[in-house]
């Protein structure tokens, strides 16, 4: 029955296996979702969607596959009325306030709001908008659509307007999650997730639950059992690239910036303009009077920081193999010099590009630092964060 559903999964590019499948299939013969379009839906993307990154496409392919589930035109309204009655209770108690519930029990009970439905389906003939009583639309009917009652049946409506029967997979909340767009926050934040490393420090302060029960079980009394607090262990250093080329991708920067800094809680950075040199800063409208020196980093920050450069890589070839080749300031050593002496410093390190990939053979100076990055330059694309942040776990 659901064949067509898989295959438009599949063809939408889910790899959903056939397992999955299965048990999508086990968990409908189980009668985990009975009359409920909303619990099918949860259902089916529990089973069949394993990486948040295809949450889009799974919502598109069931739209596709499923479309006018929710419609009952008013041709169809008879046919609606027939269907079956605990479908019905369900669907209200699902979508009414206990407080609706209670006057819908004043008003004669569920029972008679369908009788009352049924028969005035059977004396309305054609269509008809607002009012309290016809079955209709924008009225106060508890029978039609567009309208508010709070014992209402819905007919004829392809949406809702008091969010009582939403399509949610025609809202397709998740759509900035495919992995071919640029980043927001709330995506960075999904992508950083992979290079997290939890370990356990602090005071115990956290419930351990899976010891609490079998510490009980033993003594026959309750006998609660903590943990140290998990704690994010990895340590992440960030150079930023600002000015000049950059002014396009401030806002994609400063949502990575937020992100890091949310995800992250031993993170460190700073700002440079196109190509490391012998200084960086931390603010920079004090960029000439407050650097730091880049020597002075390498000192400071440890082999175990992961070390991720920010920035297009879009500048003159210059500015990264020439000394005097900075377009601000004499630098004494190329900027090559120093970003060699980043990476053996840090050997877990990174180049974020915003720049979209397709360009990059189109620059010298991207070409160039991607060689002395050995290829580890990743766009800012979902998929290109997570692909870095796996690099730079694997690095050591």
């Amino acid at each position: 029955m659901f064949i067509p559903f898989f295959q438009t999964l599949r063809e939408a590019g889910i790899p959903v296996s056939l397992r999955e499948y299965l048990a999508f299939l086990e968990g409908m013969k189980a009668g985990l979702v009975t009359y409920d379009v909303e619990g099918f839906y949860y259902l089916a993307r529990t089973a069949m969607v394993k990486d948040e990154r295809h949450l889009d496409r799974f919502d598109q392919a069931f739209a596709k596959t499923f479309e006018g589930l929710e419609n009952i035109s008013f041709e169809q309204t008879l046919d609606a009325v027939n269907l079956p009655e605990d479908w019905l209770r369900k669907m209200a108690e699902k979508h009414l306030s206990p407080e609706e519930m209670a006057e819908i029990e004043a008003l004669g009970g569920f029972d008679k709001l369908m009788d009352t439905l049924r028969e005035r389906l059977k004396e309305q003939q054609g269509r008809h908008q607002g009012g309290n009583k016809w079955i209709g639309t924008a009225g106060t009917s508890p029978f039609g659509a567009y309208g508010y009652n709070p014992e209402g049946v819905r007919i004829g409506q392809d949406r809702s307007r008091h969010q009582r029967a939403v399509k949610v997979w025609d809202k397709r909340e998740f759509k900035n999650l495919d992995d071919s767009v640029e980043l927001g926050t709330r995506n960075i934040k999904v992508a950083l997730k992979r290079l997290r490393r939890w370990a356990r420090d602090g005071a115990a302060e956290e419930l351990d639950l899976d010891e609490t029960i079998r510490a009980t079980a033993d003594h026959g009394y309750l006998d609660v059992k903590t943990r140290p607090e998990r704690r994010n262990a990895v340590k992440v250093l960030l150079f930023l690239d600002v000015g000049g080329s950059m002014d396009p991708y401030i806002q994609l920067v400063e949502e990575l910036f937020s992100a890091a800094r949310s995800e992250f809680k031993h993170l460190e950075y700073y700002y440079f303009h196109n190509c490391l040199y012998e200084g960086v800063w931390r603010d920079n409208r004090r960029r000439w009077d407050q650097q730091t020196p880049t020597a002075e980093v390498l000192r400071t920050y440890g082999p175990d920081y992961k070390c991720i450069f920010v920035g297009d890589a879009s500048m003159s070839p210059y500015e990264v193999a020439m000394p005097g080749g900075a377009n601000e300031h004499w630098n004494e050593e190329a900027g090559q010099v120093w970003l060699q002496r980043a990476r053996a410093q840090w050997p877990g390190h990174l180049w974020l590009n915003p720049t979209p990939e397709r360009y990059w053979q189109y620059t010298q100076s991207i070409t160039m630092i991607r060689q002395i990055f050995e290829d580890r330059m990743v766009p800012m694309t979902l998929e290109g964060i997570e692909r870095g942040m796996k690099a730079l776990s694997r690095a050591t």
